[in-house]
This record gives C-alpha cells, structure tokens and sequence, in this order.
C-alpha cells in the first residue's frame, strides 16, 4: 500500500513550522530534508546486507528518536562516513543556536521534528509511491512553497518538473550510450527527468 499524499507532504511541512522562528524559509530544507533522507533509508535499509545504502550502528533514525533530539549531527556524521556522503547529507548544523535555540529550547525543538517525521503514516518499509520517488516528490513540494514563502518563483529554488521533462524531449534523448551533462547542476532534477525520458524510450540508461 503507497503513502498517501496527504502524510508524505504533510508531515515535512508541518515539522517546518517548527523552524520558523530561527531560520529563512530557503534553509527549512536542509534540515527537513535530511531527517526525511535519514528516515527514508532507515526503514528500507536498516539490517540488510549488501543493501544499496549501509545504515551502520549509531547512524539510524532509531538512534534519532532514542536520543530524543540530541547529538543529531553525529548520528548523520556516522550515516555519511558509511555511505562517502560527507559534505552532502552532513550540511545542516543541527546544533546551531541561533538558529535552532538554546539548550532545553533546542532539545525540545529537535525532538518535536523527529516525533513529527517519526509518524506511522511515513513508514516506508517496502513502500512504493508513485515510481518511489519519494524524496524527489517531497524535495519538490518543498520547494514550491519555499519559494512562495520567500516571495520567489519556484524557478529560483530548482528546475520545476514540467521544463525538465519538456527540455529531455527537446533536446532528444532517446538512444543508448549517451552522456548528460548539466553544466548548471543544482538539485540534479535536470538530470533525472533526462534520464527518466532516455529509460521510458529506450529501457536503458544513460551517463
């Protein structure tokens, strides 16, 4: 059974007005994001070999919610370590004051967005939704009202869905064996509408 979209856009959004107070809309993502990422690989991830992403001891969003809002930063550190995702998943300072408060307020803070990420209805154990884009689903419902928040088009944050698919058909990708370069990559979604399009027409993939 698939997420509903009500749960997967929900929840993100409501744990961002947790962060309201302390932090610009465009920065919400970075912390939201994460935990969602976090999250995400935990449940389809945790306890298997050879899984496609290692989620090591102490670097899970068990550990997360077991902490109850502390030493987040090391629980990632430990996630990118396993995975070589350092200086990616690792951006967001989940210990930063000004931004998230100080002590007690800090802690409450970062409890209350794990609780709010931890729901039942975000379980992604063996969950497909939509192709199982999941992230990519939210990263795109995030940034829409990021940048309405922001006073901004959503043009600004990322390439919107609609002008990557048409731009892949524009340009032609449609045959084995080629290479796609984004010289302007940002969140990659360029990229990954290309490919999308090379698979539908062809059944392989592309570099």
């Amino acid at each position: 059974m698939a997420i509903k979209k009500s749960e997967l856009f929900g929840s993100p959004w409501k744990s961002c007005d947790e962060l309201r107070d302390g932090i610009d809309a465009s920065q919400y993502k970075d912390y939201v994001l994460v935990l969602l990422f976090v999250k995400y690989i935990s449940d389809k991830y945790a306890g298997q070999k050879d899984a496609l992403i290692e989620v090591p001891p102490g670097g899970s969003f068990t550990d997360m919610v077991a902490l109850n809002g502390d030493k987040i930063n090391k629980i990632i550190s430990h996630l990118a370590e396993a995975n070589d995702l350092k200086g990616v998943i690792d951006v967001a300072d989940f210990n930063d004051a000004e931004k998230l408060g100080k002590g007690k307020e800090m802690v409450d803070r970062l409890s209350n967005l794990v609780s709010i990420i931890n729901t039942p209805g975000l379980d992604f154990k063996g969950n497909r939704a939509e192709g199982d884009d999941i992230l990519g689903d939210v990263y795109e419902y995030l940034m829409h009202h990021f940048a309405t928040e922001s006073g901004k088009s959503k043009s600004q944050f990322y390439t919107p869905a609609e002008v990557s698919r048409i731009t892949a058909k524009v340009i032609g990708i449609g045959s084995a064996n080629q290479t796609m370069y984004d010289p302007t990559c940002g969140s990659g979604s360029l990229l990954l509408k290309a490919h999308n399009e090379a698979r539908h027409n062809t059944g392989l993939d592309i570099k």
